[in-house]
């Protein structure tokens, strides 16, 4: 176990550095969480981000542009996007109008071409055109939540220092009864956090994703069908029994 695993009093379930505690979790919660986690290895080896990026800042562009929008789309429109502003200092020389026609295919367009080159902007003004590889400087940039600052710091730094929780983390996570069924986003990520190594969180985020597109679907779930949820979800014994 490294130093930043170490439990404190003053954070008794979280990790020495985190601004927060986690939830306290049993021995029998933890081996559990190691169960899912083995079994969704084996089944998603090459579990990745699907959003196509080189650098640390197309990556954040890209995970700004996916809000609310397709992965699919978003690859789609970054071709364009990022061959006319290679640069996070090419953002912030041109203005959200100049941006708009590379995003117009996505939803919020507008909002979003604002958010880019406001982010851009800070980037080159405050950081000298690298994008923070922390938590707390990446929330202060405009579009940014912890969602996004989580893809950013797991893909292209290998820092977790949280989980991403999007509809299928969401989803999952509940249905797996990794977290409450009341739960908010910020309560599953908690959770999340205290339940699997430190090391796994932005690996896992993948695993958990591939899963929710591939099987654990909102609609049209295979789950009866599936290992993992046969063994982990109480909604695939349901829908075998046809109660679900």
């Amino acid at each position: 176990m490294s130093e930043r695993d170490v439990l404190t009093a003053e954070n008794p379930a979280g990790l020495r550095d985190l601004p927060f505690a986690l939830p306290e979790v049993d021995v029998n919660e933890k081996r559990r969480a190691k169960r899912i986690l083995e079994a969704l290895r084996e089944a998603y080896p090459d579990a990745h981000c699907a959003l196509n990026y080189k650098t640390p800042h197309e990556l954040l562009v890209a995970t700004i542009l996916s809000a609310q929008t397709t992965d699919v789309a978003v690859n789609k429109a970054t071709v364009a996007l990022f061959k006319t502003f290679p640069k996070p200092q090419d953002y912030a020389a041109s203005t959200p109008k100049e941006i708009e026609p590379y995003v117009k295919t996505l939803g919020f367009f507008r909002n979003k071409s604002k958010a880019i080159h406001s982010a851009m902007t800070d980037v080159v003004m405050k950081h000298d055109g690298k994008v923070p590889q922390n938590m707390k400087e990446l929330l202060k940039l405009h579009g940014v939540a912890r969602k996004t600052a989580n893809v950013v710091l797991g893909n292209a730094f290998g820092i977790n220092d949280g989980f991403v929780v999007d509809t299928h983390i969401e989803r999952i996570s509940k249905r797996f009864g990794l977290a409450e069924d009341d739960a908010t986003v910020t309560m599953v990520e908690r959770s999340l956090m205290a339940l699997f190594p430190r090391d796994s969180w932005c690996e896992l985020s993948h695993m958990i994703i591939w899963h929710g597109r591939q099987v654990c679907k909102a609609r049209g779930a295979l789950c009866a069908d599936n290992a993992i949820c046969q063994r982990h979800c109480a909604n695939a014994k349901l829908m075998r029994e046809g109660q679900a």
